[in-house]
């Protein structure tokens, strides 16, 4: 595994798994011949120890070794949670 290794922020699809996640990372790419901006997107899954990120939430995942067969990504942080804990400490 590299020292410096990727993290990709996306969107929770499912957290129907005890303590795996499923992120879809979504990223513009544009068309060779047509010059047309696409998305394209990506599911990957993702370990997450506290089961803490929902359905919804932005999440950024970082690349790590293999937990399982599929899953080679862990939850890093939750994006979405904690700009919503920030937001109730204030008021």
């Amino acid at each position: 595994m590299s020292t410096n290794p990727r993290q990709l922020t996306g969107v929770v699809i499912s957290d129907k798994a005890d303590k795996t996640i499923t992120v879809k990372i979504e990223r513009k790419v544009k068309h060779p011949t047509y010059s047309k901006i696409i998305k394209r997107s990506t599911k990957v899954h993702a370990h997450d120890e506290e089961n803490m990120a929902k359905i919804g939430d932005v999440v950024t995942v970082e690349e790590c070794k293999p937990y399982s067969k599929s899953k080679t990504w862990k939850l890093l942080m939750d994006n979405q949670a904690a700009s919503s804990k920030a937001e109730t400490q204030e008021s």
